[in-house]
């Protein structure tokens, strides 16, 4: 026969609270991941953006004139013309200053977050874009070369070098929060 024993069920509660606890932090556990996701995709998209650069317009940019009373007058040459046109003030990096993160939204179970680009070319340098070869281009100062210019692909490649990275990233912050949560 059985004998009556006493159980302790002091450790049974605190498993309890710390499930309930679980599942009380669980939406800012997944929002906090998503933002993390989203922060190195930005990261990465951002290193992989190229940066404008002014051209180099080789020859002077001033020429000399001597005029028919004798005296010289300094005019503007076709490259110096060009670079006050154009690139006078030029900055580089629009593109890159660009990307930005969007607000976290929940479809059903799955959570979505958006990398934006407002640059009005940003699809252009992503995915490439057609040319008329032998067209003049007045700000570089040359013709098109090539008929397509081909994309540089800076988000495509980020996202999926992110998707391979990302199981990982989510296991170790899964890992740390459970330790936080039943070490606690």
């Amino acid at each position: 026969m059985a004998k009556g024993g006493s159980f302790d069920f002091k450790d049974v509660r605190k498993l309890q609270r710390q499930i309930e606890r679980l599942e009380q932090e669980r939406e800012a556990f997944n929002q906090e991941c998503i933002q993390e996701l989203a922060s190195r995709l930005l990261r990465k998209v951002k290193q992989r953006t190229p940066v404008g650069k002014a051209p180099k317009l080789d020859g002077p940019k001033t020429v000399k004139v001597k005029g028919s009373d004798g005296k010289s007058r300094t005019f503007l040459s076709k490259n110096g013309a060009i670079k006050q046109k154009y690139w006078a003030g030029y900055q580089g990096g629009t593109l890159r200053r660009g990307w930005t993160v969007g607000d976290i939204q929940k479809v059903g179970d799955n959570y979505q977050i958006e990398i934006i680009n407002p640059t009005e070319y940003a699809s252009y340098v992503e995915y490439g874009h057609r040319q008329t070869p032998g067209r003049y281009i007045p700000a570089l100062g040359v013709s098109a070369k090539k008929a397509w210019v081909p994309g540089t692909f800076m988000l495509t490649i980020s996202e999926k070098e992110l998707e391979a990275q990302a199981p990982g990233v989510l296991e170790k912050k899964l890992r740390e929060y459970l330790k936080g949560v039943f070490d606690a």
